[in-house]
């Protein structure tokens, strides 16, 4: 059955880690089909930039910074949000990073650090939001997985986990929520052109080039016009890779085969992000 196609101008959206990467290039797509965009992220200079260039080309946008590890922030995110835009009809909860650290050498503040962040971030996004959308029965989540959400790769294993873990209650939210008229997905990109490979250098002394191949490599703007279809047609997983939707899919039912071919090819996390990881 084909979703109706919803018409989005005029209907707000919130998306976290706004200041850069897929979450930037989905704020200027959604301001160019007609949505209002609150911005949220830590940095607010460069959320600025972004809203600016939305308003520039005659778009309206909100620049709000927020920490989602923190549940007020996240309650006042999106009070500010319908003060400024009017009642929201989707938010994406896109903030979140990633590390390159073997899984036993990972201290376990590391690890609960990126569950804060990556998981219960998006469930500090998604609460306040998906109450006001139950009391309008209407509304849209979006929550940034992975395409490694259902292909575990060594040296990023907490990473996976909790891009699993995002994949698991967006899957059930849009069980749990559709008989209120809300819709859930969760986007699972493969790798982007965005600041994530250098963040992930800066933590764990990795060089950013050497996960970085051209060839599956995608532009933040790709993710970004799936994103907004989504948002007219709503369907419970976006991707924007069809081998990599089907190779991850194959790997599932071929977990023999997929452990020699990671053996063989997927390369462990460097030494020097290892020393870094045991003495933080």
């Amino acid at each position: 059955m084909v979703m109706p196609r919803i018409l989005l101008a005029g209907k707000p959206i919130v998306i976290t880690g706004a200041s850069s990467g897929i979450g930037a290039a989905t704020a200027v797509a959604c301001a160019k089909a007609g949505m209002p965009v609150a911005l949220a992220a830590r940095r607010a200079d460069k959320l600025e930039a972004v809203a600016d260039t939305i308003r520039s080309a005659g778009g309206r946008a909100v620049a709000i910074a927020c920490d989602v590890t923190d549940p007020q922030a996240c309650i006042d995110l999106i009070d500010r949000a319908e003060q400024e835009l009017g009642p929201i009809h989707s938010v994406f909860a896109n903030a979140g990073y990633g590390e390159k650290v073997n899984l036993l050498e990972v201290p376990d503040d590391r690890l609960r650090e990126i569950f804060e962040t990556n998981f219960f971030g998006t469930i500090n996004t998604i609460r306040p939001a998906a109450e006001r959308m139950i009391e309008r029965q209407a509304g849209h989540i979006l929550i940034c997985s992975s395409c490694l959400a259902v292909f575990p790769m060594p040296g990023y294993s907490a990473y996976c986990a909790t891009k699993a873990a995002q994949h698991h209650i967006g899957r059930a939210l849009d069980v749990e929520l559709a008989d209120l008229g809300i819709f859930t997905s969760t986007v699972h990109p493969v790798g982007t052109r965005t600041e994530l490979f250098d963040v992930m250098a800066q933590r764990t002394g990795s060089q950013p080039g050497s996960d970085k191949s051209n060839a599956l490599m995608q532009h933040p703007d790709r993710v970004a016009k799936a994103i907004v279809r989504c948002l007219r047609r709503p369907k419970p997983e976006v991707w924007t890779s069809f081998p990599a939707r089907h190779g991850m899919l194959l790997a599932a039912h071929t977990p023999r085969l997929t452990t020699f071919l990671l053996k063989r090819f997927a390369k462990p996390a460097p030494a020097q992000a290892r020393a870094s990881s045991t003495t933080a």
